[in-house]
């Protein structure tokens, strides 16, 4: 998606060899008009998929989940809680998430009472580097006995294993921007 890829290169950092930083824009400070584009083009993507409900994680892929199925026709969101708290009690689905970015295991879950028994789910995240959190939102809609028609990424880390672990488990993976590399805190984009 060329507004992503030019928000990237304009605005983007690299932090080390495998940071991406777009904070700025995408997953703290939101570009309003981009996440809008960016749901918009997810649609598009996974229209004939005929998705029940878009599945992410707090809280970065609210956003962009949050107008993918405004796109698709106000279908629901559904995102797993990172952690326990007292008003999400009972009957949930849950995975481990490893979150590359913040270093630490996660337990996501979704109440039962979101995830109808077989549902048809949308993935939604911000990144994807080494597939975990799509892993565990996979996990989670196998447990409800769902289907997951796609993982939609709004950016990928191509350097990274992510997409081979996706597709290996059978998953249509769609990015709409890919980093392949970052040199001297530069993020090399593909176009």
């Amino acid at each position: 998606m060329k507004e992503l890829v030019n928000a990237i290169r304009m605005q983007g950092v690299g932090v080390g060899d495998d940071i991406v930083k777009v904070d700025m824009f995408l997953n703290h400070r939101l570009d309003t008009e981009l996440v809008v584009q960016m749901g918009k083009a997810f649609a598009e993507a996974f229209a004939d998929e005929k998705p029940d409900l878009v599945l992410t994680v707090e809280a970065s892929g609210i956003a962009s989940a949050l107008t993918t199925a405004m796109a698709l026709g106000n279908i629901p969101v559904v995102f797993a809680k990172k952690s326990q708290t007292r008003n999400v009690t009972g009957d949930v689905y849950q995975s481990n998430v490893f979150s590359f970015t913040h270093g630490v295991e996660n337990h996501v879950r979704v109440s039962k009472a979101y995830l109808p028994q077989g549902s048809r789910v949308l993935i939604i995240d911000d990144f994807l580097a080494n597939g975990a959190a799509a892993s565990g939102l996979c996990d989670i809609v196998a447990q409800a006995k769902g289907t997951v028609v796609g993982v939609g990424v709004c950016v990928e880390k191509k350097f990274q294993p992510g997409r081979a672990k996706l597709e290996g488990m059978g998953m249509r993976v769609v990015s709409l921007a890919t980093v392949v590399g970052i040199d001297n805190g530069k993020l090399i984009v593909e176009d």
